[in-house]
């Protein structure tokens, strides 16, 4: 049986996890809301060159969520969109539909809506929903505790016109109980899509641990399989780490 999705936000990013999704067997695209009214009515299968009819596009302007998701049924939301559009699915888990947040940053006012949405269904949140991304987190933490004593600092990379700080920067000073403000340093240059790197200095060695993204379908593959995990699970808050981290002991035990 196919999971059926749908999808928030098609800008750069949005557009490129649609047609990850549109790719993947046993997915269904059902709809994309954007903000815009820019393709309204139109399939993102058709706008990324396929030839049939999926994933019809709507603008959250149009939309009644008090009744959209009972019309538009989905299993999983994915929201690549920005953190206001929690209030848009709200009312999404009175249907039983789990939630995907790949949102980089959200405001603590925000934050402790979606913490409330894990008390009515499943919600899985990352700031990088990247395998790659969380699989360093994990091993950095590991890191942590063989080498208590070594000097960490955190650089990412990205794109010359993001403004902000990392939220994955941010989400790895915190696993590493770090202070973000003087631990995570931030390159802007040319168009990186994404770099992380978690540098252990050592009296006689430096370990660096470097994750980097070349191409946006990195995050919608990581999404699906966020999507197919959390199908599974009970109401609750998740994390990427957490996925990564059952299947390394799922591995551990096999052994």
């Amino acid at each position: 049986m196919n999971i059926r999705v749908g999808l928030f936000g098609f800008g750069r990013t949005g557009s490129v996890v649609a047609k990850e999704i549109l790719n993947e067997e046993g997915l269904e695209l059902r709809w994309v809301l954007r903000k815009s009214v820019k393709n309204e009515g139109e399939f993102a299968s058709r706008l990324l060159g396929y030839d049939y009819d999926e994933g019809k596009i709507i603008s959250i302007q149009s939309v009644d969520f008090e009744n959209f998701y009972k019309d538009n049924m989905v299993d999983v939301i994915i929201d690549f969109s920005s953190s206001s559009s929690i209030e848009e699915y709200k009312n999404a888990p009175k249907y039983g539909i789990r939630i995907v947040s790949a949102i980089s940053h959200y405001s603590e006012e925000d934050f402790a809506k979606l913490k409330e949405l894990s008390k009515q269904t499943a919600v899985l949140y990352s700031p990088n929903i990247t395998l790659g991304i969380n699989f360093l987190i994990e091993a950095s933490k590991m890191l942590k505790k063989i080498t208590p004593n070594a000097d960490i600092e955190i650089v990412e990379e990205h794109f010359r016109d993001k403004k902000e700080v990392s939220g994955t920067a941010i989400r790895i000073a915190e696993d590493l109980e770090l202070n973000k403000d003087e631990h995570v340093n931030s390159v802007r240059v040319g168009g990186i899509v994404g770099s992380h790197e978690v540098i252990f200095g050592l009296p006689n060695q430096v370990i660096r641990l470097k994750h980097e993204s070349l191409d946006r379908a990195a995050f919608g593959q990581g999404a699906i399989y966020a999507a197919r995990w959390i199908m599974g699970k009970e109401k609750s808050l998740y994390s990427m780490e957490e996925v990564v981290s059952s299947i390394w002991n799922n591995n551990e035990d096999k052994s």
